[in-house]
């Protein structure tokens, strides 16, 4: 059998999350984000439903990422948001750059003039993420030096949240204070980007102001929600098997009506018997209490599983919760199905995702592994195989 778990994919749900977003932000542009392999969905198939819903860009991290897409077929705008390398590569596939310091627009300007033809960037501005850009006490000076900059044309200004949940609302109007004066000072410079971006999944939802000309949004075209300001609260404790869902410790519950897009299932590879007192796996940091049926999994943190979920996870069996016993090895792992009734080697397994009435989202698997939705997806959509469901 092959190891690890099957990631399927529901694109009818990514299309309804898009959709969620354009109505929220009144239909304004957006730049759909497909890095990190689409956060583990799938970029290529992900980034052709989003353009046929209607998506103005795509945006990657990497150029490489970039190349699957065109390589793939696909020709909307492609936004490279942090790579400054092979910068031939830019203008063999028509993609978009973006620009963060002085020396790089240099070097793509003098590319441009060697190649005779102008390329569009976009910029970026530092407004207190502290990672990559343009700091805002110095912008006027560099826009100035950028601007007579032959064959580079500015057209989009971005930013980035630091805080990806906005829980601190007042760091975060003040970033857009930093942004929108850098934008005023383009303008007096007479340079008048077509488009302006700076609203992640967070912002199109609790921050309008932030909607510009365009939104950016990522986790919540996967049908997560970005509120995960709780999780820190959990950081390294331990955290009990109630904790059932991000939501659950959010009452405001201010994201709109997401569909999870991605489903994570295995098969169960063995049913043991065991008696009472039997200690489960390394350590034996679980023994039974009474007389168990205990399931292995061929699926471990070597395929994306946390390791951190070792004894206050659970995963879904014929409709019901099945606690998982035990750490979490390299290559399986352990359920007690000891109540749940016919259970047989081979039956389905959910580990993300719903069966029957039964729901574990990646909330609830951030929440009790310490980290976040972003963390969950992507390591466990990338370490799985894909199918893709719904049509394209």
């Amino acid at each position: 059998m092959d190891r690890g778990s099957i990631a399927e994919i529901d694109l009818n749900a990514i299309a309804h999350n898009f959709r969620a977003v354009r109505k929220i932000t009144k239909n304004k542009k957006v730049i759909a984000v497909v890095k990190a392999d689409a956060y583990g969905h799938g970029a290529v198939e992900a980034a052709r439903r989003l353009v046929k819903e209607g998506a103005s860009s795509l945006a990657v991290a990497y150029i490489s990422e970039a190349i699957a897409l065109r390589e793939a077929g696909i020709k909307s705008p492609v936004i490279v948001l942090f790579d400054k390398y092979n910068i031939s590569d830019f203008f063999k596939y028509n993609l978009i750059p973006v620009i963060h310091d002085i020396k790089t627009a240099q070097r793509f300007s003098k590319e441009a003039g060697k190649k005779r033809r102008a390329l569009n960037v976009h910029l970026k501005i530092d407004t207190g993420m502290g990672r990559l850009g343009f700091n805002t006490e110095h912008i006027e000076k560099e826009i100035s030096i950028i601007a007579k900059m032959n064959s580079i044309l500015i057209t989009g200004l971005m930013s980035h949240f630091s805080d990806a949940d906005l829980s601190d609302r007042s760091h975060a109007l003040m970033q857009l204070e930093r942004f929108n004066y850098a934008k005023n000072i383009l303008k007096r410079k007479n340079i008048k980007p077509q488009i302006c971006h700076m609203a992640n999944s967070a912002a199109v939802i609790s921050l309008p102001e932030s909607h510009l000309d365009a939104v950016r949004p990522g986790l919540m075209l996967y049908g997560c929600s970005p509120v995960q300001n709780e999780v820190s609260r959990y950081q390294g404790a331990k955290v009990s098997r109630k904790v059932q869902s991000l939501e659950t410790l959010n009452p405001r519950n201010l994201e709109p009506s997401l569909i999870p897009s991605m489903t994570i299932k295995t098969k169960i590879l063995s049913l043991r018997k065991v008696k009472k007192g039997t200690p489960i796996s390394y350590g034996r940091t679980f023994i039974t209490t009474r007389e168990s049926l205990i399931a292995v999994l061929p699926v471990g943190y070597a395929d994306g599983y946390p390791r951190s979920l070792s004894n206050i996870a659970d995963v879904i069996i014929r409709g019901k919760r099945a606690p998982i016993t035990g750490r979490i090895c390299m290559d399986t792992i352990m359920a007690d199905v000891t109540d749940i009734k016919g259970v047989s080697e081979g039956d389905e397994v959910v580990m993300l995702g719903k069966q029957k009435g039964a729901v574990i989202t990646a909330s609830e698997l951030a929440v009790k592994a310490g980290t976040i939705s972003y963390e969950i997806l992507t390591s466990l959509g990338n370490k799985s195989r894909k199918v893709h469901i719904g049509s394209r």
